[in-house]
């Protein structure tokens, strides 16, 4: 399962940050993400990273987020800063990953944490 927090109130220009942490049996992780489900949309992709580390991101957050991740404690972190107020929404962390050598890559969904970025 996953836990995500770091959700909150923050005004515009100001910073946040997300972690979501996996749990259970793990043999392997893959991918690891951010979606953004804003209000009265599709739930998007905000970035991702690789087991490798490489990541990529929605142009929208391009120089301003960073996604980062610890493998040893099975985390990603998601660091917001310069945050506007289309960055509301409820955030949701992705992670694909493997319950043993021999398992199909499962993908799982956080809880979601909600931003709100306002004055």
């Amino acid at each position: 399962q996953l836990e995500d927090s770091g959700g909150g109130l923050v005004q515009p220009w100001g910073s946040l940050g997300l972690s979501c942490t996996a749990s259970g049996r793990i043999f392997s992780i893959n991918a690891m993400g951010w979606f953004l489900q804003a209000p009265g949309k599709e739930r998007e992709l905000v970035a991702r990273i690789t087991s490798g580390g490489a990541a990529n991101y929605t142009d929208s957050v391009k120089g301003r987020f960073t996604i980062s991740r610890d493998n040893t404690k099975n985390t990603v972190y998601l660091h917001m800063n310069s945050l506007k107020p289309e960055d509301t929404g409820v955030y949701y962390c992705n992670v694909a990953l493997r319950r043993s050598g021999a398992g199909a890559v499962t993908v799982f969904w956080g809880q979601g944490t909600q931003v709100t970025v306002s004055s």
